[in-house]
């Protein structure tokens, strides 16, 4: 405490012994003190603490704060705190530290050296024996590449997907607090509710075809129509002739690529595609594919 400040809180003690009000005590203070006197607030906090019966002008003792908060205790706990749960927030984690938010901050980027990272969103989770199989199926076509380099300029990629009522996590809602080493985390993209399907799906199923050049062929699922294989035989009969209308260049030699579905491997497709003289060839989420 600066030799003023003892003076000011002396003064405001003597103006409460004469009985003065504490606007009169600032105004007195003004006078004396101009710009070096203490402010409105604590000259009206001092004289009611001393109007209370306060005789010390003194600060009482207290805990003194530690000139920073970055200790190698504050460091682990919170390593600790983020270890047992990688989507802590900041505030999160300040509040299970005690600590500020810039110090927390300071530790994780500085100390632990991690970053908040988004979850990849990815198709499927797959397992080891489907990663296996996509593996050999793109090193079978890296191989088919360098021997027809012109491969894929022919390929029709077909899917479908749900449009979905409700909004599903987003990737900023997924940030974790990772090293710049470790990998990133991986989420389905949507889970499907086996429970709530119904209720959750608008009945609008969308069928799209991409070409090298764009999209070639979409059309959506009247509502109430089971996607099966004579509906989906129906589908591609309508692409076949959509991309003789189009694309005449390549109306005799492109090549269907859609996934294994149960509608998409049956046996009545099969004989369709052999019947039109399709050549398509398969890609799995769920299981091997089969050989191009």
């Amino acid at each position: 405490m600066g030799r003023q400040t003892f003076e000011q809180r002396c003064a405001i003690k003597f103006c409460v012994k004469l009985g003065k009000s504490a606007t009169v005590t600032y105004e007195k203070l003004q006078r004396a003190y101009g710009e070096h006197s203490l402010s409105r607030v604590q000259v009206f906090r001092w004289h009611k603490s001393f109007l209370e019966g306060q005789e010390q002008v003194e600060d009482e003792p207290h805990e003194a704060r530690p000139s920073t908060s970055k200790t190698d205790d504050s460091v682990e706990r919170v390593g600790s705190l983020v270890r047992l749960d990688h989507q802590l927030t900041l505030r999160m984690i300040s509040s299970e530290s005690i600590l500020n938010w810039f110090t927390v901050h300071q530790i994780l980027t500085q100390d632990l050296v991690v970053r908040n990272v988004c979850t990849k969103m990815v198709q499927e989770n797959l397992m080891t024996e489907q990663k296996a199989s996509r593996r050999d199926v793109c090193l079978d076509l890296l191989d088919r590449l360098e021997r027809e380099p012109e491969f894929f300029s022919c390929v029709i990629t077909g899917d479908e997907s749900w449009i979905l009522e409700y909004e599903p996590e987003t990737k900023c809602q997924s940030w974790e607090w990772h090293t710049a080493n470790s990998p990133h985390p991986k989420k389905a993209r949507m889970n499907k509710s086996k429970i709530k399907s119904m209720h959750f799906y608008i009945y609008i199923y969308i069928y799209i075809y991409i070409y090298s050049q764009g999209v070639v062929h979409k059309e959506f699922v009247p509502p109430g129509q089971t996607v099966n294989q004579i509906f989906y035989q129906e589908v591609l009969e309508r692409l076949r002739k959509k991309v003789a209308r189009v694309q005449p260049g390549i109306a005799c030699t492109w090549m269907l690529h859609h996934d294994n579905t149960l509608c998409h491997t049956a046996v009545s497709i099969s004989e369709f595609l052999a019947e039109k003289a399709f050549l398509w060839f398969l890609s799995s989420l769920f299981a091997g594919s089969q050989s191009l």
